[in-house]
């Protein structure tokens, strides 16, 4: 058996059945895990949630911020688009955005040595600090007041945690750390704005990715993202990053993760 993770498809079904192809991936007897960022911009986005709902026994998928904004758009509260249309169009509209909820943020496997969360996990949050609050929004997505919830979780959103926050501004911090992020401050406040590389220009405002932050609790597993094509396909001892920016001329990428040696395989996107 094999376990592959894969960054960002966006919709990019052909590229995305291309790329299994070239790792010979196998649902029957190998595992696949999906960084987030399943739909939207790409073509093909009901293509390919239908064809991971055929294989869900074979995934293990985390929520990026484009699955969470189809979520929303499919209960009204955010705009649709082009490409997202046909899900919510489809006549398994309901079973796929349930599945979708059904989801999660935070996926652990202490055996393997690895994590995966779609943006990271917060550098305020140790493993267990992050297992909790993900099955937190995880709950909060899967109840029967996920409508009221969402809309709360699209206002202005919260840069650093305390758990004095209210309910609703922890909900915030958890759902944008996990789906969102990409740099901190030295005192681990997030930034939400900047989506470019690291640079000095950044480092000359204090802003380094979330990953660098000197004060981040440490996680004694690898952590998997996707979220951050401009970063690229990066790996340090903590963290691997696979978002190769599939849509934007770029590449996707998969990584072998139950060998010693991270095993890397990419192909040009053609969606």
């Amino acid at each position: 058996m094999a376990v592959w993770a894969v960054g960002d498809i966006q919709g990019c079904y052909r590229s995305f059945r291309a790329l299994l192809a070239k790792i010979e991936f196998n649902p029957k007897k190998d595992k696949l895990w999906l960084a987030g960022d399943l739909v939207n911009r790409g073509e093909g986005s009901l293509e390919t949630l239908e064809y991971l709902y055929s294989i869900r026994e074979s995934i293990e998928i985390v929520l990026g911020n484009h699955d969470i904004a189809l979520i929303a758009a499919y209960y009204g509260i955010k705009k649709s688009n082009a490409t997202i249309d046909p899900i919510l169009n489809s006549p398994n509209a309901k079973k796929l955005i349930d599945w979708l909820r059904e989801q999660k943020f935070l996926h652990v496997d202490h055996q393997l040595g690895y994590c995966m969360a779609h943006a990271g996990i917060s550098p305020e949050f140790d493993l267990g600090m992050a297992i909790g609050y993900s099955k937190r929004v995880e709950e909060r997505l899967q109840s029967s007041a996920v409508e009221s919830w969402l809309t709360k979780m699209f206002k202005n959103g919260i840069d650093g945690f305390s758990k004095e926050l209210s309910k609703i501004d922890i909900d915030r911090y958890v759902l944008s750390s996990f789906t969102r992020m990409r740099f901190c401050y030295k005192d681990c406040r997030l930034d939400f704005e900047q989506k470019c590389a690291p640079s000095e220009t950044l480092r000359a405002q204090e802003l380094s990715p979330w990953f660098r932050c000197k004060s981040r609790k440490s996680i004694e597993l690898k952590i998997i993202f996707g979220h951050w094509s401009t970063l690229g396909l990066y790996e340090d001892e903590n963290v691997l990053a696979l978002d190769t920016g599939c849509l934007w001329d770029g590449e996707l990428t998969a990584a072998r993760i139950d060998k010693d040696k991270i095993e890397i395989v990419s192909i040009e996107c053609f969606c």
